[in-house]
């Protein structure tokens, strides 16, 4: 018949704070977890906005620059105008406004 041999106190209170070290780190692992999933979904939130912002500044920058070319060839038909065609601004004595 084998003997069993008792461990002696001071192995089992060692297994026990082993134990409770363990059952911290495992509880510490999880709250880690859930707040790395926390900021994940907080930054996605941001990138989603800022991708939206960024597409309401390309219309805008796409308008502005229509604008720009718009107003770039005004000056060039004036200018032709003015040069090519000797073309003036008559004065305003000579303006006649038609109305219906």
């Amino acid at each position: 018949m084998a003997m069993s041999v008792a461990a002696p106190a001071s192995i089992w209170r060692w297994r026990f704070w082993v134990v409770v070290f363990l059952g911290l780190a495992v509880v510490m692992s999880a709250l880690g977890v859930v707040y790395a999933k926390f900021q994940t979904r907080v930054l996605v939130d941001q990138l989603q906005d800022l991708r939206a912002e960024k597409e309401k500044m390309d219309i805008e920058w796409g308008l502005l620059q229509l604008e720009q070319g718009t107003q770039a060839s005004e000056g060039l038909i004036d200018k032709a105008a003015r040069t090519q065609l000797d073309m003036i601004l008559p004065p305003a004595d000579q303006v006649i406004i038609i109305r219906q």
